[in-house]
């Protein structure tokens, strides 16, 4: 009974990470889309979701220190139980950085973006796929595409790289674009350092399955 328990109870903790890593991606996704529209209403809702994320984030912790006070987990439950630690801790920043981005559409709601809004939800787009993707590899334990998935990091680095050389022209060429420009830049950047932490969950699966610490990108 104490093992059924048990299995019951890691099954429990993968749901919720699940769970988890799903809210997460939705955040980012919200986000863009409310700075894209200049949705306040839907940033709000994105603001509301981060207390969620880290609702979860808790219930999962709590899980995982009683796992490993109670049941002594060994060998692979013991990676899963200590990679489910990391992994939540990436997604409760993700959790935070689509609540920065919700911030700033509205700090910009009342005037118009400088430029059409491109690159940005592509960053968007290509970190929610590293979100979804990472998580499927932590379900399914999917070495090959939790490494396939990290590789798309560059993808999002090299639009950082162009968002930020576009907006710095822009301010030069006119100092009146410099705060609107600025907002965009640190939007770019909050998308950046979220892709760095779906690489970072996907390091995790491979140490969840695998054993070995690996830095993926």
């Amino acid at each position: 009974m104490a093992r059924e328990q048990y299995h019951k109870e890691l099954i429990k903790l993968k749901e919720n990470t699940l769970k988890m890593g799903e809210l997460a991606k939705i955040a980012v996704r919200d986000s863009v889309i409310s700075l894209k529209e200049q949705n306040v209403a839907l940033a709000e809702k994105v603001i509301g979701m981060d207390k969620d994320i880290d609702s979860l984030d808790h219930s999962v912790e709590d899980s995982c220190l009683a796992l490993l006070a109670l049941q002594q987990p060994m060998a692979r439950d013991l990676r899963m139980i200590s990679s489910v630690l990391r992994i939540i801790i990436d997604l409760e920043r993700i959790g935070d950085l689509a609540l920065e981005i919700a911030v700033i559409t509205k700090l910009t709601a009342n005037e118009p973006h400088i430029k059409p809004l491109v690159d940005i939800p592509r960053m968007s787009e290509i970190c929610q796929e590293m979100i979804h993707n990472a998580m499927i590899a932590f379900e399914t334990s999917d070495v090959e595409l939790a490494r396939k998935t990290a590789k798309r990091d560059d993808e999002v680095d090299a639009l950082f790289d162009q968002v930020r050389r576009e907006l710095i022209t822009f301010m030069i060429e006119d100092p009146r674009k410099i705060t609107n420009a600025s907002h965009l830049t640190f939007v770019a950047r909050y998308l950046e350092r979220i892709g760095d932490h779906a690489n970072n969950l996907c390091e995790s699966v491979v140490f969840m399955v695998t054993g070995e610490r690996v830095e993926l990108n």
